[in-house]
C-alpha cells in the first residue's frame, strides 16, 4: 500500500504554520459518520497553540517596547559624551550613528553649542544621576574617554567611547528589527486564529445540518411504519 504523501505546510519566516482553510467540509471530515468531534477539538488544541504563541508575542513586544527607548537614551548620552571628548581635544566630531531619529541629534548639537570653545568642553562636566523615579543627584563626571555599560545579571564592562556608540548601536537596530518581526507575527497569528475560527464555525453548522437531515428521515422512516400498520 503506498504510502500518502506528506502535506507541507506553509510557515511564515520565523516558522509559525498557517492554518489550513476548510474549504469544503464533507471532503475535510471524509465521510457523513466522520469523527466530527475529533475534528473539532482539533481545531480547538490548534488555536490555543496560536493564542499561546500570541501571549508569548505581546509579552515580548511589551519588552522590546520598553528597551528601545532605554537604548535610544544610553546611544544619546554616549554620542553626546563623545562629540564633547572631541571638541575638548580639537579632534573632528565623530560620525553620528544612525539612530533612526533626528531628535537626539538635535538635542546633542544644542548642548555643544553651549561650549563654544576647546577650553569651556574640556572643563568636568555636571550633570545629575537619576537614583529613583523621582530623585535625582548632581555629581561631576571625570571624563576619559571610557564609559561603563551595564550587559545584565549585574555586570559591567567598560568600553571606549567610540566602541560603545557602535555597541549600542547594533543593539539598537537588532532591537528595532525584533520589534518589527514580532508585530508582523503577530499579524500572522491573528490571521490564523480566525480562519480556525472559521474553520470550526463551518464544521459546527455542517453538523447541526447533518444531525437535522438524519433526525428528519427518522421521523419520515417513524411516519412510513406507522401508515403501513
Amino acid at each position: 500500500m503506498a504510502d500518502k504523501p506528506k502535506i507541507e505546510l506553509e510557515l511564515n519566516p520565523r516558522g509559525i504554520p498557517k492554518a489550513p482553510f476548510v474549504d469544503n467540509v464533507d471532503d475535510y471530515i471524509g465521510t457523513k459518520d466522520g469523527d466530527v468531534e475529533g475534528v473539532i477539538k482539533k481545531f480547538q488544541e490548534t488555536s490555543a497553540k496560536y493564542r499561546y504563541m500570541e501571549l508569548n508575542l505581546q509579552q515580548r513586544r511589551k519588552a522590546l517596547l520598553a528597551k528601545i527607548p532605554d537604548i535610544e537614551q544610553t546611544l544619546g548620552v554616549v554620542t553626546f559624551m563623545a562629540a564633547r571628548r572631541a571638541k575638548a581635544l580639537g579632534e573632528p566630531e565623530p560620525e553620528e550613528e544612525d539612530a533612526g531619529s533626528d531628535a537626539g541629534s538635535d538635542d546633542i548639537d544644542a548642548l555643544l553649542d553651549g561650549e563654544e570653545d576647546e577650553e569651556a568642553a574640556a572643563k568636568p562636566l555636571t550633570t545629575l544621576f537619576e537614583l529613583n523615579d523621582t530623585l535625582y543627584a548632581e555629581a561631576t563626571v571625570k571624563e576619559n574617554g571610557q564609559v561603563g555599560l551595564w550587559l545584565g545579571a549585574n555586570t559591567m564592562l567598560m568600553y571606549p567611547l567610540a566602541e560603545a556608540a557602535e555597541l549600542l548601536s547594533s543593539k539598537l537596530a537588532g532591537a528595532r528589527k525584533n520589534l518589527t518581526e514580532v508585530v508582523e507575527d503577530l499579524e500572522w497569528i491573528r490571521e490564523q486564529v480566525t480562519v480556525m475560527e472559521v474553520n470550526f464555525a463551518r464544521v459546527h453548522n455542517w453538523d447541526v445540518k447533518r444531525r437535522r437531515s438524519a433526525k428528519g428521515g427518522e421521523e419520515k422512516s417513524l411516519m412510513g411504519e406507522k401508515e403501513a400498520k
